[in-house]
């Protein structure tokens, strides 16, 4: 083996991450690259996909540079990425325009055309998704249409990790978690779906050959290695999209496990033995890093986001105050929030600040407070928007519940995830005990450092997880039946004023 590090990469919407992790599995250094995304029109969203090796080859140098590493010292490179994108590259591995990422809803036109073809709930069937313009088979389509000189010129579709893979080796190719992400695979088959790529139009020959995500896809050509500074030779394996890689990283590998992402967008995810297609396609599948289970998610847009937003809209004075003492700003906001009682006094906040996926699925959806008087305070509003997170996040829960799904443990992760506030907000909502790893962070780079040691033997097995992201304390539900009747009553008030104001939202 040439040598006992893993470099993991994280390619995220907004910015890289590279870890160097050692041979056991512990992060050693990490470092972050930050690039642009670009919005010509209102639903459009793009990234170039040059942009993404320039500022990979700027943080590999610098991450070799400041741990002194040698050639030759890197067991194996591996990957996580964000997923639903639509890059086309010619048979050079080229891209020939720039990437569609997930948050692209040009498509919408590319959604009614193929529902014409084949009916909602038997594309759901096949896929485990919905016929939605997240997706990038919807987006293959609007190429075809939009841009037919670029799609005739296209030899494969990549998804974002599978484009530096290409960089870094020459190979063109998938792995099973993000080719389920794309909606053109036939998930219980586990290949892609003839029946879906000719109703839509899509050549099956732009699809590239899909690999476990721990497979060792090739090594690192002599070009790439001149600009990345890593050894020639190096094993790289394609790892997952960042969410599977987030499920690995989280502990969840095992049927029954589950866990709930608390970061800018927000989700509750669990490992199942089959798909889960609910009637109202609440819920979306996944390829799992494991074969033998599939992920299947309810993914809201604006989680931890809203948060954001209400810190950088409103709370200005505490941003001015954390600059100056180091402290985090969200300290003194959720500080705040522990003044107001359990349900926010009857205030209801709606996080739908950029439309919403799962549980809607309603592009036109807003925000909104409901119910808000001028005997609320400050700490109501900042109370209520974190209570809006975990109802909207409950729906989700209960989707998976009411499709029979068991689980046994509930972990939860993300940088929201280290509010003691927030945790307990949730335990009561959801109603049932969370456990909190010892890593709330970095769940997506230690995934692909698993997949990259198992590729290339440095670890037997995936499950190794759970010697390095164990369970260190539990947040239970508040032992009180008052709060239990206080948050069933807001769930309902919370549901009933979606359901209120969805015609005002289809009319703005």
């Amino acid at each position: 083996m040439a040598g006992d590090g893993i470099l993991a990469c994280d390619l995220g919407t907004g910015g890289l991450k590279l870890a160097l992790y050692s041979a056991e599995g512990r992060q050693l250094d990490q470092v972050f690259g930050a690039y642009q995304t670009v919005s010509a029109h209102e639903t459009w969203a793009e990234q170039d996909a040059q942009d993404w090796w320039a500022v990979f080859c700027t943080m590999s140098r610098l991450l070799i540079e400041r741990n002194g590493l040698k050639a030759g010292s890197i067991a194996a490179i591996s990957f996580s990425g964000h997923m639903m994108a639509c890059l086309p590259v010619d048979r050079s591995g080229n891209a020939l325009t720039n990437c569609m990422i997930w948050a692209d809803r040009r498509s919408n036109p590319q959604v009614e055309q193929l529902q014409q073809r084949i009916n909602r709930q038997e594309f759901y069937r096949i896929t485990g998704n919905r016929n939605y313009a997240t997706y990038p088979l919807l987006k293959y389509m609007w190429l075809k249409q939009n841009n037919p000189a670029v799609y005739k010129r296209t030899w494969k579709f990549l998804q974002p990790k599978d484009y530096l893979v290409c960089r870094l080796t020459g190979v063109l190719a998938t792995d099973y978690t993000d080719a389920s992400g794309t909606a053109a695979l036939d998930l219980a088959g586990r290949s892609w779906s003839a029946e879906i790529l000719e109703l839509s139009g899509i050549d099956s020959g732009l699809l590239p050959d899909i690999h476990d995500s721990s497979a060792r896809i090739g090594a690192v050509h002599d070009a790439a290695a001149h600009q990345c500074g890593l050894a020639a030779g190096t094993p790289v394996v394609i790892g997952a999209g960042d969410g599977p890689c987030g499920n690995l990283g989280a502990g969840v590998l095992r049927q029954g496990k589950a866990y709930l992402y608390l970061g800018t967008s927000s989700w509750v995810s669990v490992a199942s033995p089959q798909m889960l297609t609910d009637a109202d396609m609440v819920l979306f599948n996944l390829c799992s890093v494991d074969p033998r289970t599939i992920y299947v998610y309810g993914t809201m847009q604006m989680g931890g986001g809203s948060f954001q937003w209400f810190k950088e809209t409103f709370a200005v004075s505490e941003m001015q105050c954390a600059e100056l003492t180091g402290e985090n700003p969200y300290n003194y906001l959720t500080a705040q929030a522990a003044q107001s009682p359990p349900g926010a006094r009857d205030l209801v906040f709606l996080p739908y600040l950029r439309g919403e996926r799962s549980p809607h699925w309603n592009p036109r959806a807003r925000g909104a407070f409901v119910g808000l008087t001028a005997s609320h305070t400050r700490a109501d509003i900042i109370r209520s928007v974190m209570e809006g997170v975990a109802c909207n996040l409950k729906i989700i829960r209960d989707a998976i519940a009411s499709e029979g799904a068991v689980v046994s443990e509930m972990r939860v992760i993300g940088g929201g995830a280290e509010s003691a506030l927030w945790r307990q907000i949730f335990a009561d909502v959801f109603g049932e005990t969370l456990h909190v790893p010892v890593l709330l962070e970095g769940a997506n780079t230690l995934g692909a450092a698993l997949l990259g040691g198992v590729g290339v033997g440095l670890f037997d097995s995936l499950e190794r997880v759970e010697e390095l992201n164990p369970v260190v304390s539990t947040q239970r539900p508040t032992a009180d039946d008052a709060t239990h009747a206080v948050y069933k009553r807001l769930y309902g008030l919370f549901n009933a004023s979606y359901r209120a104001l969805e015609p005002v939202f289809d009319q703005m």
